[in-house]
């Protein structure tokens, strides 16, 4: 595949993508009702209207998404997401409904609001919602806020917030946010929560534990109970990260679980566009104590339909512009709809079936650091392929050949090496295999021609980057000459 240029090599003096007419009015160097107008900028290229369209077309098409091959990154759900949602969330009335519009003007609007967050709340087992939050992370700074807030209000605000090390990357800097500080709770030997270190760990000085369940290795934290038992017996709060969801959506309900605080994504579980395709969101949940704080405006029913609720003396106040990311839960609500009870417990039934067919297959080619059941995602390590000097940044590299993207690389930190692999529900047996047999293809290679793997990829639109120059140097401006 032959390099596409840069937009600034295509650049020529004079050309131009449309030409105005000559004004026929007096032109005014302060700009439109006074404002100041950009001036020129150095070196901006000079380019046609079909150069402009030929290029980021080309460019388009080097993309690689989930609707055009498998896209197995763990703990990120990279699942269909079905064109109904996009058609419905395109109607009209919620397209070109306005956030400032009165709530009598846009009643439809909100009892999607509304029906959404009863949805979650019965999914889910707890008490209220606000689907303010735009992401997973905002997700979880909102639910510490909360939490924040709700202790305070008793009086005993605390210190400190406990975090296994098996969490989410981002859990430690939501819990920092809000003025904790982060003590790390330690797996044992199974990859969950070692209880005794936990007893010994939670004081009156902690104010909630951060617990992703399923965890980042997979597995299922089947000790929740007693973990929340602990928790609560000091006067702390259990936080869920609720991003692998994905795994017990109509199988768990959280609120039975002893979980207080609960962050979901629509974007990973509920099937709506992830990543550049997005935006995301990121609602929570609590139980009832914690209803008091949600952010405002609520949406309530009254006699005469539906209302905005700003009435909250003790709300934490907005986290969010206006209602969050509408269009992302008008997907949402109708991916669930569309699925229904049943759909969406075959949903979580078939992404346990096909990572466990995917873990099973790669048992034995790569190497599994914890034997302990796993659910919606596996992880594997390249510790067997380091002995031939190929490590995992090379197999995600190589998998870039056959056509696949590679998985979560190098993360959960308690396996060294990590490979992290969630194929979803939606993929089918065929593709599973053809990932199957191409991870065990490279594992040949690694033994066999090393070299192949190690300098891979060979068929890429582009060749295999120094990614540390990249991230310490990077280049942010074209200049003349480069």
């Amino acid at each position: 595949m032959s390099r596409e240029p840069l937009i600034f090599e295509k650049s020529a003096p004079g050309k131009t993508a449309f030409k105005l007419p000559a004004l026929d009015v007096p032109e005014s160097p302060a700009g439109l009702n006074g404002l100041p107008l950009r001036e020129e900028i150095a070196g901006f290229p000079q380019v046609s209207e079909i150069e402009v369209v030929r290029h980021f077309t080309r460019l388009s098409q080097t993309n690689f998404c989930i609707d055009t091959n498998f896209y197995p990154l763990g703990s990120c759900t990279m699942k269909y997401n079905p064109k109904i949602n996009e058609k419905i969330a395109a109607l009209n009335g919620f397209l070109a409904s306005h956030p400032l519009a009165p709530a009598a003007l846009v009643q439809g609007n909100l009892e999607v609001l509304k029906t959404l967050e009863d949805y979650l709340m019965e999914i889910t087992g707890l008490d209220a919602f606000t689907l303010q939050p735009a992401a997973g992370a905002h997700g979880e700074l909102t639910g510490m806020m909360l939490i924040r807030a709700y202790l305070s209000d008793r009086g005993e605000p605390r210190q400190v917030v406990l975090i296994p090390d098996s969490a989410h990357g981002t859990n430690p800097s939501s819990a920092h946010l809000c003025g904790y500080r982060v003590q790390e709770a330690r797996s044992n030997e199974s990859g969950t929560i070692d209880l005794a270190a936990l007893e010994s760990q939670m004081t009156e000085d902690v104010a909630a534990l951060m617990i992703t369940n399923p965890n980042t290795l997979g597995v299922f934290e089947s000790d929740i109970l007693r973990v929340a038992e602990i928790v609560h017996a000091k006067g702390g709060l259990v936080y869920m990260d609720g991003a692998n969801m994905n795994a017990l959506i109509g199988k768990f309900l959280p609120g039975d679980m002893g979980i207080d605080v609960l962050h979901l994504n629509l974007h990973k579980t509920f099937s709506t566009p992830h990543g550049s395709g997005g935006p995301g969101s990121g609602p929570v949940g609590v139980k009832s104590g914690l209803k008091p704080y949600l952010p405002v405006p609520v949406v309530e029913k009254t006699d005469g339909g539906w209302a905005l609720d700003y009435d909250r003396p003790k709300s934490i106040g907005r986290v969010r512009s206006f209602h969050g990311n509408f269009l992302v839960m008008v997907k949402a609500l109708a991916y669930i709809l569309t699925l229904g009870a049943a759909g969406l417990k075959e949903l979580a039934e078939t992404a346990v079936l096909n990572a466990n067919y995917i873990r099973k297959s790669l048992e034995g080619v790569y190497h599994l650091k914890y034997s302990s059941p796993t659910l919606h995602e596996c992880v594997f390590s390249d510790k067997f392929q380091k002995e031939h000097g190929v490590q995992n940044i090379d197999i995600a590299k190589r998998l870039i050949d056959y056509g696949l993207h590679p998985p979560t690389m190098s993360f959960p930190l308690v396996v060294p090496g990590a490979l992290m692999i969630e194929p979803t529900e939606t993929e089918s047996k065929r593709d599973l295999d053809e990932f199957i047999q191409a991870m065990k293809a490279i594992a040949r290679e690694a033994a066999e021609t090393p070299d192949i793997v190690k300098s891979a990829p060979h068929n890429s639109y582009v060749r295999r980057l120094d990614e540390t120059a990249a991230a310490r140097n990077p280049v942010l401006r074209w200049e003349e000459g480069e």
